[in-house]
């Protein structure tokens, strides 16, 4: 339509839409990572400031393996925005100890020396793992400078524990499909990708154990859940552009 608009303002149209329309108070990642990708790189994106720089995603011998849980969920009806305002009343009660904007001004350090000062378990654990996130991707970002995609695996299955223990969003169906690609020979990493409740994980899997990697993996998911996955062996692609 020859409309003069950026792809980064695009993206936060888009925020814009999914906020106010469609109910979800998400973030702006998601939207930026489509609009903003660069072929077989990560974005290290602030999203306060929407600065951002690309890291080198080199997988050697490994592909990236999707699986959907084909458990169907709506984020407005979930608790996604239930874990964003606990977030914030953590952030809103740490303000007596901390003048931090943001969970993810902290160090962790930071935060275990000031966690008492919130004063409820449930948002001490949303806190701690925005707080641990945020430092576990800076490292991830170091990680994939260095070529060290062993470590930034490891990140990917601490993360998950995160997500599964102290943010509460992931289910016995993500966790089965996770735990079951923890137990495979040739699997760098896995965890839950995306808001949760449902919906897909992410593994980075050796090439030559993507076949038995697909059929085990499910053949447990099915056995445990009664759900059959799909998987998609993917590539990182570019952002949108003419065909």
């Amino acid at each position: 339509y020859n409309i003069d608009i950026s792809l980064k303002d695009i993206s936060l149209l888009s925020q814009y839409a999914e906020n106010k329309y469609v109910g979800v108070n998400c973030g702006i990642m998601d939207q930026f990572a489509v609009a903003m990708g660069k072929k077989n790189h990560a974005i290290f994106l602030d999203t306060t400031t929407l600065q951002y720089e690309y890291a080198p995603l080199n997988l050697g011998n490994c592909r990236i393996v999707i699986a959907n849980t084909n458990k169907r969920r709506g984020l407005g009806d979930s608790k996604y925005n239930e874990r964003r305002s606990e977030c914030e009343e953590a952030l809103r009660r740490l303000h007596i100890v901390t003048d931090a904007d943001t969970l993810g001004d902290l160090t962790n350090e930071e935060f275990e020396s000031y966690k008492e000062a919130i004063k409820d378990d449930i948002l001490i654990r949303r806190a701690r793992h925005a707080v641990y996130e945020n430092q576990r991707t800076i490292e991830a970002v170091e990680a994939l400078k260095s070529d060290d995609l062993q470590r930034f695996g490891k990140l990917m299955n601490e993360s998950h524990i995160s997500l599964r223990d102290d943010y509460e969003v992931t289910g016995h169906e993500l966790d089965t499909l996770v735990e079951a690609a923890w137990e495979q020979e040739g699997v760098i990493g896995a965890r839950m990708t995306g808001a949760g409740f449902g919906g897909c994980t992410v593994n980075i899997v050796h090439n030559d154990v993507i076949d038995s990697f697909i059929e085990n993996v499910g053949r447990i998911y099915k056995e445990k859940t009664g759900l059959k996955a799909d998987f998609y062996v993917v590539e990182v692609g570019g952002g949108p552009g003419k065909i």
